[in-house]
């Protein structure tokens, strides 16, 4: 490594030790279930806590099975985004959860409505369970454009 690369390199790792984290919350969005913030604000990105289909008012899954979950979860995300003035278009990549993988397609539909072009990064897996007996959670990273 050259002089002028370690220089650079210690410049940009101390200046990623400072940088301020503000959690954001919004009651329009459902309260931590948990120990946890529905984001975390780090320098122009936004870290949200995964999200499943609960009505923010009830603090319960909403009913209609899997399309309406993923609908409340991804419009419980979008609350956060929003309360931290962020949208949609700013999400550069998306975690989905399914308590079952057959209903990736399902859920697909769903989600095809959400994100304008260019569509974020995205992952699906399948997990053994999920909180409150969900069939979805969602979580995303969103990067505010200059």
């Amino acid at each position: 490594m050259t002089k002028a690369s370690a220089l650079i390199l210690a410049v940009l790792l101390t200046g990623c030790g400072s940088m301020e984290r503000r959690a954001i919350s919004t009651d329009k969005a459902p309260a931590a279930l948990a120990t946890y913030s529905q984001g975390i604000l780090a320098g122009n990105t936004l870290y949200l806590a995964g999200q499943i289909g609960l009505d923010p008012a009830t603090r319960q899954l909403v009913p209609g099975g899997l399309p309406a979950e993923a609908r409340q979860a991804l419009n419980n995300c979008r609350a956060v985004l929003e309360a931290a003035g962020f949208a949609l278009a700013d999400v550069a990549q998306v975690q989905v959860y399914l308590a079952d993988i057959n209903d990736y397609e399902l859920f697909n539909q769903t989600y095809a409505g959400f994100f304008p072009n260019p569509q974020p990064a995205r992952a699906v897996v399948a997990v053994a369970g999920l909180p409150r007996g969900a069939r979805v959670e969602i979580l995303m990273t969103a990067v505010r454009r200059k």
